[in-house]
C-alpha cells in the first residue's frame, strides 16, 4: 500500500509520500500571496498533480495535519491564519482531490504529537509547534488526549499576557500571539526598527544583535510560562518543542529551558524539555502516521 502524509501550514504546505519498497518522496510548495481560497485550491491542486507524476504507485490512504477547525459536516469553522477558508466544505474538496482514496485529517499539533510520543517511545508528552501560529498536543498514557468535542488543545491560545499583542482570534495575549514565527519577527521589526525576515534574524542572533536576541528571548521565556503551566496541570514526562520557526532559529529550545527552570516551582523537579527529534516535520510525520492507522 502506498501513503500519504500532508501537513497543511498558514504559510506552506508539505508531503511526504511512502510507497513500496520503501521508497519515499517528500516535496513543498509555499500558498499565493493573493490570501484567496481560489488560489490556494488552484496551488495545491497543481503541485499535487505535479507530485503524483513522480509518484511511483498510486496513493490508497491519505492523512492530513490541519490548523484549522472543521467540523462533523466537513467545513471549515474557523482558521485565523488563513481566514479566507472560512466555510469551505473541506470534506468535499478532499474527495474531488483524492477520489476513492480513504482520507483523513486531525489536528496539526496532535498528530506531531503522536509523532514525537512514537519517536520517543514515551507514554506521557506534551508537544509545542512553533510556526506561523502555535500548536500543540498531549498524549496520555500512550493515547491522544481527548480534549473536548469543539476542537484540539489550543496550546496556542493560552493566554500569556492579558494586556499583550492582539492575536487573530479576536483577543489578546494569547501565547502564539506573543511567540510564533510573524509575531518574534515583528517584534524584531520594532526593535530594530526595520524590517525582518527569517535570514535577517538568524544573522541578528549569529552578531548578538539587541533587537534579535530580545525578540527570540521574549518569545522563549513565554513558551518556558506556558510550559510550566502545562507541568502543573498535566505532569508530563517530556515536553517537546518543534515547528519550523523552532527549528530554524539556534539554540531556541535551549533558551526556553533556561527560562522554565528560573520559573519551575520549589520541589517541582526539572522540567525534561526537549527540542522534536522530527525537527519542523512533526506533523508531517503524524500525517503520514494518520494515513497508515488501520
Amino acid at each position: 500500500m502506498a501513503y500519504v502524509g500532508i501537513d497543511v501550514g498558514g504559510t506552506k504546505v508539505a508531503l511526504r509520500g511512502e510507497f513500496s519498497g520503501g521508497v519515499t518522496h517528500e516535496s513543498s510548495f509555499r500558498w499565493p500571496n493573493t490570501r484567496d481560497v481560489s488560489d490556494d485550491l488552484s496551488a495545491l491542486a497543481d503541485h499535487l498533480a505535479t507530485a503524483r507524476a513522480e509518484w511511483p504507485e498510486p496513493i490508497t490512504r491519505v492523512g492530513i495535519a490541519m490548523p484549522a477547525t472543521i467540523d462533523d459536516s466537513g467545513h471549515v469553522v474557523t482558521w485565523p491564519s488563513r481566514s479566507h477558508w472560512t466555510a469551505l466544505n473541506f470534506g468535499a474538496l478532499m474527495d474531488q482531490l483524492f477520489p476513492g482514496v480513504l482520507v483523513r485529517h486531525g489536528d496539526d499539533g496532535e498528530l506531531a504529537a503522536l509523532a514525537e510520543a512514537a519517536s520517543a517511545d514515551c507514554l506521557d508528552l506534551a508537544y509545542l509547534g512553533v510556526g506561523t501560529g502555535i500548536g500543540g498536543g498531549l498524549v496520555i498514557g500512550g493515547r491522544l488526549a481527548a480534549c473536548s468535542a469543539t476542537g484540539a488543545c489550543e496550546v496556542g491560545h493560552m493566554i500569556i499576557d492579558r494586556y499583550g499583542e492582539p492575536c487573530v482570534c479576536g483577543r489578546r495575549g494569547c501565547l502564539q500571539a506573543v511567540a510564533s514565527g510573524p509575531a518574534t519577527l515583528n517584534r524584531a521589526a520594532r526593535r530594530r526598527g526595520g524590517e525582518v525576515g527569517m535570514a535577517e534574524l538568524r544573522a541578528g542572533l549569529r552578531r548578538e544583535e539587541s533587537w534579535a536576541v530580545s525578540a527570540v528571548d521574549d518569545s522563549c521565556a513565554a513558551i518556558a510560562v506556558a510550559t510550566v503551566n502545562l507541568m502543573e496541570l498535566l505532569h508530563p514526562a517530556v515536553v517537546v518543542i518543534g515547528g519550523g520557526f523552532a527549528a530554524a532559529v539556534d539554540d531556541f529550545v535551549h533558551r526556553v529551558v533556561e527560562h522554565a527552570a528560573a520559573w519551575t516551582r520549589p520541589g517541582m523537579g526539572t522540567i525534561d524539555i526537549r527540542p522534536a527529534a522530527c525537527g519542523g516535520l512533526s506533523s508531517l510525520q503524524g500525517a503520514v502516521l494518520l494515513a497508515r492507522l488501520d
